[in-house]
């Protein structure tokens, strides 16, 4: 598959290539480690969601993430099994089961915020006004045009009609 066939012109595809290898080789893993401290996505989600909530249920970790109830239990598991976050049973429904930081959790989550504004910062302190308001322009139009791509996936399906003889 070559992306001439999405209508990319071959300069944009070779320099769209070359750009993504280099990304590649600069978030070496040391970095990657330091910056995201060997979470998963999902976790970095569950640790981002406890951070704006404190105490959640695992069906809001699943809805929040997107993903099914047992694999959120199983992503809540291996948290747990780290000591990042700690399950407690409610005192008033003890079918219900709270998840909240653990003191590691918490100092990790810290941890993990600070890198990344650290190295935000880093990036962003480089860019002249000017280009702080393009980088802006262009990543509020990312973000609209991903909003509607987002849009079209969730719009319901037509049915497609088989007639049976």
């Amino acid at each position: 598959m070559k992306l001439e066939e999405y209508g990319v012109s071959e300069a944009f595809s070779q320099m769209l290539i070359e750009y993504i290898d280099e990304i590649k080789e600069l978030l070496s893993s040391g970095i990657w480690e330091n910056v995201f401290l060997n979470c998963s996505k999902n976790e970095v989600f569950v640790f981002w969601l406890l951070y704006r909530r404190e105490e959640v249920n695992m069906t809001e970790i699943a809805d929040y993430i997107h993903v099914p109830l047992n694999t959120a239990t199983g992503i809540v598991s291996r948290m747990e099994k780290n000591d990042l976050i700690v399950r407690t049973r409610s005192k008033e429904d003890k079918r219900v089961v709270h998840i909240s930081f653990s003191d590691k959790g918490k100092l990790q989550f810290e941890a993990l915020i600070g890198e990344l504004l650290s190295y935000g910062g880093k990036i962003l302190s480089s860019f002249t006004k000017e280009e702080m308001e393009l980088f802006y322009k262009m990543t509020s139009r990312i973000m609209e045009l991903l909003r509607e791509e987002n849009k079209k996936e969730k719009a319901p399906r037509k049915l497609r009609k088989i007639i049976i003889e």
